[in-house]
C-alpha cells in the first residue's frame, strides 16, 4: 500500500444547489473508516435543515472566510483555522450570512455521509439554482440523518 494524493484541483466534484462540494476521500483507502469532503460555501442566510446523524461524526476545519455553525438554540460564528466537531447525535447545521463565501475541510467518519453528497448531485434544481427541500430530507434519511422540525 502507498500514500495517497488529491491534488488541490482533484477529486470529485458532488452535490447539488449552490454549495459546491468535492469529494477528496470516498472511503474506498480507508477501509470506508473515513470520508473527506471540502465545500464551498457562498454567502446565503440559508444552509441545509438542522439535523442529526445517527451513525457518524463530523469535523469541520474552517479553511477560508466565516461561517455560522447553529446546534440547537446555540450559534457561533467561525473563522478560517477554527475547527469544529460534531459527534453522531448532536443537533447541527451551517450556513454563511457573511460577505464572501466560506471554504470547509470535513471529515465523515465513518465515511457514510460520501453517497449522500453524490445523490444530491442527481437531484433537480430549480431555475435559482436551489435543491427542493423535501428532496434533501428524503436524501438525508437514507443516510442515517434526521431534520429536526
Amino acid at each position: 500500500m502507498s500514500i495517497i494524493v488529491v491534488g488541490p484541483n482533484d477529486g470529485e466534484p458532488s452535490g447539488g444547489g449552490p454549495i459546491q462540494i468535492r469529494i477528496i476521500e470516498d472511503g474506498s483507502h480507508t477501509e470506508h473508516r473515513l470520508g473527506l469532503v471540502e465545500a464551498v460555501v457562498p454567502p446565503s442566510p440559508a444552509g441545509p435543515p438542522q439535523h442529526v446523524h445517527r451513525d457518524h461524526d463530523e469535523t469541520f476545519i474552517v479553511t477560508e472566510g466565516k461561517l455560522r455553525f447553529v446546534s440547537g438554540a446555540d450559534s457561533v460564528d467561525v473563522e478560517a483555522g477554527s475547527c469544529v466537531t460534531v459527534p453522531a447525535g448532536t443537533p447541527h447545521t451551517f450556513s454563511n450570512p457573511f460577505g464572501e463565501a466560506g471554504k470547509f475541510i470535513c471529515t465523515l467518519t465513518p465515511d457514510l455521509y460520501v453517497e449522500y453528497f453524490r445523490d444530491l448531485g442527481k437531484l433537480p434544481v430549480n431555475e435559482q439554482g436551489m435543491l427542493d427541500p423535501a428532496d434533501i430530507v428524503r436524501t438525508m434519511a437514507k443516510y442515517g440523518t434526521d431534520v429536526i422540525r
